[in-house]
């Protein structure tokens, strides 16, 4: 699995084959299949042995702070891993770690006063932040050292375009009043914070 997991962060999942990964292993392909039905079923593998790194938050704990530590660990453990978030978006993913990683964050939230349904909701809400924020920084365009360079160059543009609000920010970015980084934290206390209401009305 170590290999397997190697193999995808240096070349991407497109290069991993059932075949590729018994070269790097230096055995002979078929006896793959003695281990794992199919390439589906070492992705899953591969997934719930990433996820199985991700702190997990303590049940009657500070809810707030033990979502929080989980939330960072989620992110500094996919960002390590640029494959996964992607087939943890995309799959079911029932292995053993992915259900102890939700039925812990499903009981940090249960013991705080939120009902499992609602629970459930707040979990979707946390994980498309995290999922969402490190796609994006697996993807984005433009390099941080390259957002004023880059701002510069639309200004022209958007001087003589009706987006007034937008060309401000375009200029504020350009002066270095503002670098256009995006924070995790800042969505993060966002979601937490607006839970309080729910929590309360939940018990």
């Amino acid at each position: 699995m170590k290999v397997a997991i190697q193999l995808a962060d240096n070349s991407g999942l497109e290069e991993l084959s059932m075949r590729n990964l018994a070269l790097h292993l230096g055995v002979e392909a078929m006896s793959l299949y003695n281990h794992v039905k199919n390439k589906d079923e070492l992705l899953d593998e591969m997934v719930d042995s990433v996820v199985s790194k991700v702190t997990l938050p303590k049940i009657g704990g500070d809810w707030k702070k033990e979502m929080k530590k989980r939330a960072r660990s989620a992110r500094q453990i996919l960002i390590q891993h640029p494959w996964v978030t992607m087939l943890v978006v995309s799959r079911m993913n029932v292995g053993q770690s992915m259900l102890t990683y939700f039925d812990a964050t499903l009981g940090c939230l249960h013991s705080a006063g939120f009902s499992l349904q609602a629970a459930d909701h707040i979990i979707n809400a946390i994980d498309s932040h995290i999922y969402g924020f490190i796609l994006q920084e697996l993807n984005f365009p433009i390099q941080p050292k390259e957002y004023a360079e880059t701002a510069e160059s639309f200004l022209p543009n958007l001087k003589s375009s009706p987006y007034i609000y937008l060309t401000k920010l375009t200029e504020e970015v350009i002066s270095g009043k503002y670098n256009g980084l995006h924070q995790f934290e800042f969505g993060l206390d966002l979601i937490l914070d607006g839970l309080e209401i729910p929590r309360h009305h939940s018990k």
